[in-house]
């Protein structure tokens, strides 16, 4: 059996063979893109992963429900694995519900990264709290960040020309912004995929891009995080490797 290892160096860059991540929220919060873009970025850093997108079950489930979270886990690692593991190490929650449905999954003394600001009392009773999580010591097991996420996408996106309900649409790359910088990830990668991907409207380019940064510069500035997360590149032999899904690989 391969067993996980970590250790922090005095760099504050804690290294380790394997990390879980979880994104998870609304449906409608862009968590399966949020997961596969940092899958495509560690993929180009020369990790081993596994992913394992989860979709609602419900269609057109009430948002800020238990019935309407999405979530994307994908495991990335140094050396050759074969699934996308089983508990989180890291477990980034949007909202409430998202926090309800996954937070027991999450390692003991695990990495979770909320955004406060969902944590309305609308919100919290839509998940089944009776009192708000973030406050009433229930999390006291893990290692808690809270983001504000929306304040964030707001200020960054509000020279870029979006309006309205559209300005928190790219707060899912504030999010992933964030995972990039805590596993040192290159955001480049990210900004070239959103270009090709969104290359017809340029502002939905220029917020997507302006929330991804704002995510990554947060890590940068922060004092909340102790340290960066290193997994190194995986040790394969040598071949070409390609990223693909269940659905693409039976075609092929």
């Amino acid at each position: 059996m391969h067993v996980a290892h970590a250790t922090v160096d005095q760099t504050s860059v804690e290294h380790r063979d394997r990390v879980v991540i979880r994104f998870a929220g609304d449906s409608g919060d862009g968590m399966q893109l949020a997961g596969n873009r940092f899958t495509d970025a560690s993929a180009a850093f020369g990790n081993d992963l596994a992913t394992l997108p989860v979709f609602p079950a419900e269609i057109r489930a009430p948002a800020g429900t238990l019935a309407g979270v999405s979530s994307f886990q994908v495991q990335i690692a140094d050396w050759d694995i074969l699934t996308p593991g089983d508990k989180p190490d890291v477990l980034v929650a949007m909202n409430p519900a998202a926090l309800m449905a996954h937070v027991d999954d999450l390692e003991p003394n695990g990495l979770l990264i909320v955004n406060p600001e969902a944590f309305d009392e609308r919100n919290l009773a839509k998940a089944g709290y009776e009192t708000n999580p973030l406050e009433d010591n229930s999390l006291s097991g893990y290692r808690v960040h809270t983001v504000p996420m929306d304040t964030l996408t707001k200020e960054a996106v509000k020279d870029t020309g979006v309006t309205g309900r559209a300005v928190l649409r790219s707060k899912n790359f504030v999010a992933l912004g964030l995972l990039l910088w805590l596993f040192n990830r290159d955001v480049s990668v990210t900004e070239a995929w959103v270009k090709k991907k969104f290359g017809s409207n340029e502002v939905v380019v220029k917020a997507n891009i302006a929330a991804l940064k704002a995510g990554y510069n947060f890590g940068i500035t922060t004092e909340s995080f102790q340290s960066q997360i290193e997994v190194e590149p995986a040790t394969l032999p040598p071949g070409t490797y390609t990223n693909v899904n269940g659905n693409v690989s039976l075609a092929w």
